[in-house]
């Protein structure tokens, strides 16, 4: 299988959104100092100091959203079957992390100054948003040779 540079930046996407699911994953193992080191909004690093269930589930839920954006990436690269409603979930993923990306440029000088971890995490997330936008452009064109 030969393939093109933008299903290369797709799989590049989808590995990266795997990444960050296995990284929120340990953060569960690793608990309240992991989700504090994350990032984590304070009511789920107080639901890891607590024990309740807020951080686990809200965590699995943002992993398995990642691992779907990994399981579309791949499907739209031939690499697995053809997933239901590809074309429209490519779409809003290149979307969502095209806008993460981009959105959290104003937060990049905080009271505290520079904040180096969100210029890293909007800069991943800008990129794999580029990727989307690269593997649904080509993969709408093929959508529409074969029509």
């Amino acid at each position: 299988m030969v393939l093109s540079l933008k299903s290369k930046l797709l799989i590049s996407g989808g590995v990266i959104a795997s990444a960050a699911a296995i990284w929120h994953l340990l953060c569960i193992w690793g608990g309240p100092a992991w989700f504090a080191f994350a990032r984590a909004p304070e009511p789920i690093i107080e639901s890891a100091r607590q024990g309740t269930l807020l951080a686990p589930v809200g965590t699995l839920v943002v992993a398995g959203l990642m691992f779907a954006c990994t399981l579309f990436a791949f499907s739209a690269t031939g690499l697995i079957r053809k997933l239901p409603l590809l074309t429209p979930a490519l779409i809003t993923i290149a979307l969502l992390c095209t806008v993460r990306g981009i959105i959290a440029v104003p937060f990049f000088l905080t009271p505290g100054g520079f904040d180096l971890w969100e210029v890293i995490a909007s800069s991943v997330w800008l990129y794999v948003g580029i990727c989307f936008i690269a593997g649904s452009v080509e993969h709408l064109s093929a959508v529409k040779v074969k029509a």
